[in-house]
């Protein structure tokens, strides 16, 4: 079981994803966007061990997020959820990280923390 902290500005889509973690046995703290993330992370202490996240938010963007979750919270793992990918891979960013494409199978999405989480 690994704690989550997921960033997603899409309700319906956080909700679904935050419910097939959690279905899967992660602990999900779940932000609406990437301000709320961040402070999450300033609060946690290194508790988490993944931070999930859509690149493209308004205000603080997931790219933006993932540097800032590297700094406070190192050797945690990042990986990106976005519905633009080629934007993903111009970032170096994101391009060392893992990333998936919206629509993403919710089986998908779970094989891939896990796997992630287990590296």
């Amino acid at each position: 079981m690994a704690t989550i902290l997921y960033a997603e500005d899409d309700n319906a889509m956080r909700g679904f994803f935050e419910k097939a973690l959690e279905k899967a046995g992660h602990h999900v703290i779940a932000c609406a966007d990437g301000e709320r993330a961040l402070r999450a992370l300033k609060f946690a202490d290194g508790a988490f061990d993944l931070l999930l996240t859509d690149i493209m938010m308004p205000g603080l963007d997931g790219i933006e997020l993932a540097k800032q979750a590297e700094t406070l919270s190192p050797g945690i793992k990042i990986m990106f959820i976005t519905g633009f990918a080629a934007v993903a891979m111009n970032d170096p960013q994101a391009a060392e990280s893992t990333v998936l494409s919206k629509p993403v199978h919710l089986r998908q999405l779970v094989n891939e923390v896990d796997k992630l989480i287990a590296a």
